[in-house]
């Protein structure tokens, strides 16, 4: 199993904009020295908490100081950009990182964001698919293109002057194109099927209960097999909260007491979904009324915290639960302390990612 690192921070609001941001490159930073195999941000334009507005942007701020790691969008709200926009970031940055890319994308989850670009009441699924096959076509068509959509055209027939370059597109480097990721939120995600039947891969959420998360292995088979593409569990990435500390108390307290970033995020968060009618993601039982919800069970089920060794066998116990896959992304969150949180992210990569692995073997032999 593989380490990487996926954030969709969720920082208080109060905290300078400028640090925020910088302690969400410094943990990129850190994972690219750890040697985490890959890195995903997410991007919300009308939410201060969650302050990072374009995942190309910020992935962009990286390049020269990372050696190793994939960089990925997690994601691209497709529908928010215009394709040909898209389209032309995404190869540029593909050749800026030498191929060290994944393209994450999804339709946008945050209301207020489709709300300020204009796309509340569309049907943004149908945007998305729109938006993402246009991009593709760009790529693998040469120009003037003429892609006619119902939300989009993309055509330099009128002004391409071939000789001079003028009114054709870059390509990214990766071919046909850079791998193609999805974070999967829903239980059961019939989207999942159709991501699969077309090549693309699964992230699965870190604020998703381990009785939903298993729900996406099966969908991303008969996906994988409705597309002729063979199964594989290394291409599942699910995303995890997780602190470690080998002092036992200051662990709990960190990621559960009173004061925690941790419980500060899935306080936010479920404050949206029920907001939002989303609050089922949160329930095993879906007869739970919404006021039975609680904050302390969503933590306790979500966190996995401890030392070394007990992080390790929560780890293990919950891959025996959903199931094999293949990268475990440590899920960022605000950095209250920096020392305990970079050293979280070194005590995983160094002590508890080996114990998993070695256990992985010996259950495997």
């Amino acid at each position: 199993m593989k380490i990487g690192f996926f954030t969709m921070p969720i920082h208080p609001l109060d905290k300078d904009y400028k640090k925020t941001l910088s302690e969400d490159r410094q943990a990129f930073l850190l994972a690219d020295k750890l040697g985490f195999s890959e890195a995903y941000c997410g991007e919300h334009v009308t939410d201060v908490a969650e302050n990072i507005t374009s995942s190309t942007l910020f992935i962009a701020s990286l390049v020269a100081e990372t050696k190793q790691i994939r960089l990925g969008t997690g994601t691209v709200n497709m529908p928010n950009s215009h394709p040909a926009a898209i389209a032309g970031q995404i190869a540029m940055l593909d050749h800026m990182l030498d191929g060290r890319f994944n393209f994450g994308i999804s339709p946008g989850g945050l209301a207020s964001d489709a709300e300020v670009f204009g796309n509340l009441d569309k049907d943004r699924n149908a945007m998305f698919v729109e938006c993402i096959d246009m991009v593709l076509d760009i790529w693998k068509k040469e120009s003037p293109y003429n892609l006619k959509g119902k939300y989009w055209t993309v055509s330099t027939e009128r002004t391409e002057i071939k000789e001079l370059g003028q009114g054709i597109m870059r390509k990214p480097l990766q071919k046909p194109h850079p791998p193609i990721v999805c974070t999967v939120v829903a239980p059961f995600s019939k989207g999942l099927i159709s991501a699969a039947a077309r090549g693309w891969h699964p992230i699965s959420a870190n604020f998703l209960l381990p009785k939903w998360v298993k729900t996406h292995w099966p969908n991303y088979v008969k996906g994988c097999i409705e597309g002729g593409h063979e199964p594989c569990a290394q291409n599942w990435r699910i995303a995890k909260s997780i602190f470690v500390c080998e002092d036992r108390k200051k662990a709990k307290e960190y990621a559960l007491g009173n004061q925690s970033p941790y419980v500060f995020y899935y306080k936010q968060l479920l404050a949206k979904f029920l907001k939002h009618g989303k609050a089922n993601l949160f329930k095993e039982d879906q007869n739970i009324a919404d006021a039975d919800v609680k904050l302390d069970d969503i933590c306790n089920k979500l966190i996995l915290c401890g030392t070394s060794k007990e992080v390790a066998d929560k780890i293990l116990e919950f891959r025996e639960e959903v199931g094999d896959f293949g990268t475990l992304l440590y899920a960022g969150h605000d950095w209250a302390d920096v020392d305990l949180a970079k050293k979280s992210m070194e005590l995983t990569s160094e002590k508890v990612m080996p114990i998993i692995n070695k256990n992985i073997k010996i259950a495997a032999e």
